[in-house]
This record gives structure tokens, C-alpha cells and sequence, in this order.
């Protein structure tokens, strides 16, 4: 069943949008290549650490991105001219392209006997909803900086908007991110959550008093008003993991009893999540892999009650066995009383509980789903081109 150049055993390409550090994103992409090892993988930057290189193919075809000065480091400055560099990419040879995009990656250009699907971790952020809180965390509120700002995100939301149409079928990796589906590209979308590695974070039932917080040091994670509600509570020690840009100033506003433990490795991760008396999470998150790997560990979560942590939580407000405590306000105060909260129903949350609904984000079930969702498509993408042609 050969029609219009298209094959029963197509030719696939992998679309990312960069590769510099193991973020979420890039961990699902790595789901996407095992499903596809025989793929070619594409992407905008690729900078990679030598130890986490290794766990992806070696041959990663790159943009003029890649040879622009500092571009490793600092990729988010080169935003302008990524709409031109995604779309330089030759995929003509391909006849399935599969693009794992938060920005730029599902702008590909693909010609009518291709088929894209692309799995969305979300729609172009810094554009749409949270575009006043970039200005804000970035320093672009007033000004020629607002002025400069304010013009490339309305470009890139142009773009971004057109490049829609050249996507044949959506998969959105949480309930909250097909409502964003819906909202920016009036577009419907099938639901695959991340698949999580839970044969590797494995349940432990004995825990130590520490709670747990952590994750890559950007303002939008909120880890400075989980420091600011611990600093309230010198009664109960808090580990903090993690690098980045905001660093600094989180370890000048804590207090002594809140140790930062700086970038831990995956086996110490792990450790650490088995171990904490809790996880606490205050980000908006799409979907939040950190939290269901700590409720894999058998670890109950504390979490901002809005984006992913809704779909990974079981609340203990409303749930029969819940798995974690949801606050509902962006406050010190409100990460205290849920503190508060979780240590007064001690014996509540099991952590047999917490591995049984972390069971759900199993990675085998996301392969599964996902190479289910694919052929499908593919199948019907034959069809339909034996039929018109």
C-alpha cells in the first residue's frame, strides 16, 4: 500500500527544539528515540554535558544556531532567529516527522506527502499566558527592553500561530496543556502523559525528617517562597538541589537550616527522594515529572494546586487515598499551612498509596500509548493518500 512516495515503513525524522541540559522535555525525547532508535534526530542547539551526551544517538543534525557565539549558553538570546533556523532544516528525504516541541521544534517545514505529528509540552509559553511574567523575571518592563520585548513576542506569536497548520495531529502531555491546545491554536489534541522511570525510582517506606525541594533555578520555579516559608519554620529542615541563574540569591535569603545541596546526579536524586518526609513543589508546572517520580518513591508531594500537579496529585481535600496536599494560593503562608496540613494527618498518606498512582506515568505505558497513537495515524495517512491519489 504505496501511494504519493509514502511507505508501510517510513522514514522517520525527530524534531527537538535544543539540547543543553536533562530537563523534562528532553528525558520524554528520549522515550520518543527508544520507540524509533532507527530515527534521525534533529534540533536547533545542541550542547550537552559529555556524561548525558552519551545517552542520545550521536549524530544530532544541528542549525546555524550551533555556530553562532555562545549559543550553548545562552540559546534563549538567539529566540529571534529561531523561527528562520527551524525552518532551514531539510527534512525532504522523510516521510514521518515527529517533532517534541515547548517552542519552536513543531515549525518545521514539511512538504503535502509528509506526515507530523508532534507531541506538545506546551504552546509557545513566553508568548502567550505567562509573556508578562518573562517581562517581569527578564527585566523587560519598561523602556526600549519593553519596547524591543514586546515587538519579537508579537512576531514569534505570529509565527508561532501559522506554524499550526503544518502539524497534521497533536498529542499534549497533560489535561492543562489541551486546554492550552485549545485556547491559543483553537485546536484539539489526544492526551499521552511522560512516562516516568519507576523501576528505577523505587518505593521506600521508611522516611527521614527532611523535606525535599528542588529543580533547574529560574524564578518561574518559585523556589524563593518555599525558602521564605521555611524560613518561617526553623523547627523543620528543608534540602534544596539544583543550579542556575538564580542561585545566588536564594542561598543569601535562607536561612542556616536550609541546605542547598547544589546539581545532584541521578542515583542521588533518587536517594533523596526516597528518603524526604516530603516534596514540595510551588511551580506552575505542565505536567511535573520531579513530582511524580517523588510519589514513585512512595513520597507524598506538596504542590501549588494549578497546571500538572492536579493530574499527578491525588489531594488529600477530596481524594480516598490521597497521595499529597495542594495548596492554592502563591504565598509563604499558604506552603506553611500546607506544611501544616500534611504533618497533622500523619498516617493519612500511604506511601504504598503514592507508588500505586505514580504506576500510572510508568514509561512503558507511554511508549505504548505513544507508538499505539502513531501508527494509527500513519495507518490512516495511507488510507487517506491511496484515496486522493
Amino acid at each position: 500500500m504505496e501511494s504519493m512516495g509514502l511507505k508501510k515503513n517510513p522514514k522517520i525524522a525527530i524534531v527537538h527544539d535544543w539540547l543543553v541540559m536533562l530537563g523534562g522535555a528532553d528525558r520524554v525525547l528520549l522515550q520518543i528515540i527508544a520507540c524509533y532508535p532507527q530515527a534521525d534526530l534533529f534540533c536547533l542547539v545542541e550542547g550537552l554535558p559529555p556524561d548525558i551526551r552519551t545517552k542520545f544517538p550521536s549524530n544530532i543534525k544541528t542549525t546555524f544556531i550551533q555556530k553562532l557565539p555562545r549559543s550553548k549558553k545562552w540559546y534563549w538570546y538567539y529566540a529571534p532567529f529561531m523561527p528562520m533556523a527551524i525552518e532551514q532544516l531539510d527534512l525532504t528525504e522523510y516521510d514521518l516527522v515527529l517533532s517534541c516541541s515547548h517552542a519552536f521544534a513543531k515549525g518545521v517545514i514539511i512538504h503535502p506527502n509528509q506526515l507530523h505529528i508532534a507531541y506538545i509540552h506546551s504552546p509557545m509559553r513566553f508568548v502567550y499566558d505567562l509573556q508578562f511574567d518573562y517581562y517581569q523575571n527578564f527585566s523587560f518592563e519598561k523602556g526600549l527592553k519593553r519596547c524591543l520585548a514586546s515587538f519579537i513576542f508579537h512576531q514569534l506569536r505570529i509565527w508561532d500561530a501559522h506554524t499550526i497548520h503544518g502539524v497534521d495531529h497533536l498529542i499534549a502531555n497533560s489535561n492543562f496543556v489541551r486546554r492550552r491546545i485549545v485556547k491559543c491554536y483553537r485546536r484539539d489534541s489526544e492526551l499521552i502523559y511522560p512516562g516516568i522511570e519507576t523501576g528505577r525510582f523505587k518505593l521506600s517506606v521508611h522516611k527521614q525528617s527532611y523535606y525535599l525541594a528542588g529543580s533547574f533555578m529560574t524564578p518561574f520555579k518559585r523556589l524563593d517562597l518555599i525558602i521564605e516559608s521555611f524560613n518561617k519554620m526553623p523547627d523543620k529542615k528543608l534540602l534544596l538541589f539544583g543550579a542556575g541563574p538564580q542561585q545566588k540569591k536564594l542561598k543569601k535569603m535562607a536561612a542556616s537550616h536550609i541546605i542547598f545541596l547544589d546539581i545532584v546526579s541521578d542515583n542521588e536524586l533518587v536517594t533523596l527522594l526516597q528518603n524526604a518526609r516530603a516534596f514540595i513543589f510551588a511551580a506552575t508546572e505542565d505536567f511535573g515529572m520531579l513530582m511524580a517520580e517523588a510519589q514513585a518513591c512512595g513520597t507524598p508531594v506538596i504542590a501549588y494546586g494549578k497546571g500538572g500537579s492536579t493530574e499527578i496529585i491525588q489531594d488529600i481535600a477530596v481524594s480516598p487515598e490521597p497521595t499529597g496536599v495542594l495548596f492554592h494560593e502563591l504565598s509563604a503562608e499558604s506552603i506553611q499551612q500546607a506544611v501544616l496540613l500534611f504533618e497533622n494527618s500523619t498516617g493519612c498518606i500511604s506511601p504504598l498509596n503514592c507508588r500505586k498512582n505514580a504506576l500510572r506515568f510508568d514509561v512503558a505505558n507511554f511508549k505504548q500509548q505513544y507508538i499505539e497513537t502513531v501508527q494509527k495515524h500513519w495507518d490512516q495517512w495511507l488510507i487517506s493518500k491511496d484515496a486522493i491519489g
